[in-house]
């Protein structure tokens, strides 16, 4: 078989193999014997030309009907494996699914297990073809449509099957769904035709047949129930949950293809108003979303389109008009601290690398958003975080202006109610506003770095004007209102302000410059120009501290 190259000889080759499976006489036994090695070479074969593909469609019907269901699984996801080290061709991998969507039909018990088998390898395939969608868009388009006629032979047979088992294969079928969904989006299909939504229309209908709700997926819950019913501390349920490394992917997904698509949402059953009313009443649900739309927007195999309708899902459906005091839960904000962190860092990067302004523009409000949704001492927490690991200047700028922009809305809001922030600090709680002593701490990491001396110039040159006015800001509105809720009019933080940020920043920059005075290269220029506003927003600041000393 392996010698056949020809469309004419493979032609006859399955003829000649499927007129020796018709024939009564043929022994069982021989066919039991060579049925473990013909899926492959049919396979093989069958991708060669449509009339090859008629044949070879055959024999595995012929072969699925007269073997073992749990031989035929076995000799199917062998020959996935053999052909997805050594073939691109998706018309040999389409006859395998269909082979395994027929055999898995006729299956009378055991089915757990054999999906258990089956689906890795199935999922294996799809990944490694779907990434070359550029070389053969229609043939990958067909793959999916198999894969999806896998998922509803999978669903057939659940609708058979009573108690523990219906139970575990659902969860397994709702892991296979999610996965595949993930995979379907990342194969860039829907950047070349609208067909994309077809394959997610019917995997959306089995995910509302699993009973998974689109409040589950996107707080995780219905993931963490799926995987506490497939798991029962055997090592082979870890290595087969390995399987599904982007269900958390493909639920974000299940739920942004509702978004953009009232197709979806009817065949999903779904109501989104009221996904969006849950989200909106309750800060717990949000912040669990937001650690299960993290995956989404860090993934580096999903494309901007759908990280930017997350970013719009987030911001109207999570928040939009209700505020986030509305919340009637009380949450332990530490048990969601990491997540909500590592959402923020990937909201950032979209802030950072998305491909136009517009984007970038709704990326960043979004992160504010969710920074107003977390406490105000915690709030401060993140952004020094953000701060501390962030390598980009010009986001840790943004930072600094989020912070000034909450300082002057707590300001007008204290305006406005003709009342002064109270201090609670002799009874030791913390100030709910920005006007407290946080404000000085998160200044102080970026004009005495934690790691030693003043700030990097000319790199930080952004980082370093921003902080500087946001702490003028603060001094002249304390000193306007007669008050000191950060502490910046005390004589030690003055004193402290003087010689561990200013004279220390000072003196950098004057050597700097005094390096690159007599040079008139476009670089020294260039650093000589950057530090030019530095010096002047730093003589200010200067000069306040001296005047209140």
């Amino acid at each position: 078989m392996d010698s056949i190259d020809g469309a004419d000889e493979a032609f006859g080759a399955l003829s000649f193999i499927h007129g020796f499976l018709s024939d009564p006489s043929s022994n069982q036994m021989v066919i039991d014997a060579i049925s473990l090695e013909l899926p492959k070479a049919v396979a093989k074969l069958g991708g060669l030309s449509g009339e090859c593909r008629e044949v070879a469609e055959s024999v595995i019907d012929r072969l699925v009907s007269m073997c073992s269901p749990r031989d035929m699984v076995t000799a199917i996801c062998d020959a996935l494996s053999s052909l997805s080290e050594a073939s691109r061709v998706p018309a040999s991998f389409c006859l395998l699914f269909m082979g395994f969507s027929k055999v898995f039909s006729c299956m009378q018990r055991h089915h757990v297990k054999q999906a258990k088998v089956g689906i890795p390898v199935i999922l294996k395939v799809i990944s490694v073809i779907s990434s070359e969608v550029d070389e053969n868009e229609d043939g990958i388009q067909e793959l999916l449509d198999e894969a999806v006629k896998v998922v509803c032979s999978i669903q057939e047979v659940c609708q058979n099957l009573v108690e523990k088992n219906k139970e575990e294969l659902l969860a397994i079928l709702g892991l296979f769904v999610l996965q595949i969904m993930a995979l379907v989006t990342s194969s860039g299909l829907d950047n070349k035709t609208s067909n994309c939504v077809s394959f997610v229309i019917p995997l959306s209908h089995v995910l509302h047949y699993c009973g998974l709700s689109y409040l589950g997926l996107i707080t995780g819950c219905s993931i963490d129930a799926m995987t506490g019913i497939i798991c029962q501390g055997l090592e082979e349920d870890d290595e087969f949950l390995n399987s599904f490394p982007c269900v958390k992917v493909g639920a974000s997904l299940a739920v942004i293809w509702a978004y953009i698509s009232p197709e979806v949402v009817k065949a999903a059953m779904e109501d989104m108003e009221n996904l969006k009313y849950n989200l909106q009443k309750s800060r717990t649900k949000r912040w669990q979303a937001l650690g299960i739309l993290r995956y989404l927007l860090s993934s580096i195999d999903q494309p901007w389109k759908f990280k930017h309708h997350c970013i719009e899902f987030l911001s109207s459906n999570m928040y939009g008009s209700i505020c986030p005091e509305s919340s009637v839960d009380h949450v332990d904000f530490s048990s969601f601290m990491p997540s909500l962190y590592s959402t923020l860092q990937a909201v950032q990067r979209c802030i950072i690398y998305a491909p136009d302004g517009e984007q970038r523009k709704k990326a960043f409000s979004a992160l504010k958003q969710v920074l107003l949704d977390v406490p105000t001492h915690e709030r401060f927490d993140i952004l020094k975080a953000l701060v501390t690991n962030s390598n980009s200047p010009s986001m840790v700028a943004l930072l600094i202006d989020i912070v000034k922009e909450q300082l002057l809305t707590d300001y007008q809001k204290s305006s406005q109610r003709k009342e002064k922030i109270k201090l609670l600090e002799s009874n030791g709680n913390s100030n709910p506003s920005f006007w407290s002593r946080n404000t000085l701490e998160f200044l102080e990491l970026i004009l005495k770095p934690p790691k030693g001396g003043p700030p990097s110039l000319p790199e930080q040159s952004e980082v370093v004007i921003a902080a500087l006015n946001l702490y003028r800001f603060i001094l002249i509105t304390e000193l306007t209102g007669n008050t000191n809720y950060t502490g910046i009019l005390s004589k030690e933080i003055l004193r402290k302000a003087y010689s561990e940020w200013f004279l220390p920043l000072k003196m950098l920059v004057s050597g700097i410059q005094a390096e690159n005075e007599n040079d008139i290269s476009d670089l020294s220029i260039t650093t000589v120009c950057s530090l030019n506003p530095v010096q002047f927003v730093l003589h200010r600041c200067i000069e306040l501290v001296e005047e209140n000393l």
